[in-house]
């Protein structure tokens, strides 16, 4: 099967309150249950914030590590899961699950094949 990365992307900002946060949560957790019962589950993880991002560029002199995103954006990738689905439309069905679950926009992005 093949794999593809579902990325969450959230508003900069304040996190929200727990209030805000429990219903998303539950939904959540039961897109994960779902995704882990359909042997779909790779991997995932959620991020820090930006601002705790470091980036490593090389160019003719060297390289250069600066602080902070590489790109401002009013959104940034809160998030991310990596899934193995028989072709886009079933990654797809995953990503729109996801997408409800956190009420947030999700990326579909086919991975390429290294092996």
């Amino acid at each position: 099967m093949k794999q593809y990365l579902l990325s969450i992307y959230q508003p900069d900002g304040p996190t929200p309150s727990p209030e805000f946060l429990a219903p998303i949560m539950a939904d959540l957790a039961v897109w994960n249950d779902d995704l882990r019962a359909a042997d779909a589950w790779v991997f995932g993880a959620g991020l820090f914030p930006p601002s705790t991002a470091t980036v490593v560029r090389a160019d003719a002199d060297g390289v250069l590590t600066t602080d902070g995103p590489f790109v401002e954006a009013k959104e940034h990738i809160g998030g991310f899961t990596v899934v193995r689905a028989p072709d886009l439309d079933a990654a797809l069905e995953w990503g729109r699950r996801l997408s409800l679950a956190t009420t947030l926009p999700v990326e579909v992005r086919p991975m390429q094949d290294n092996g």
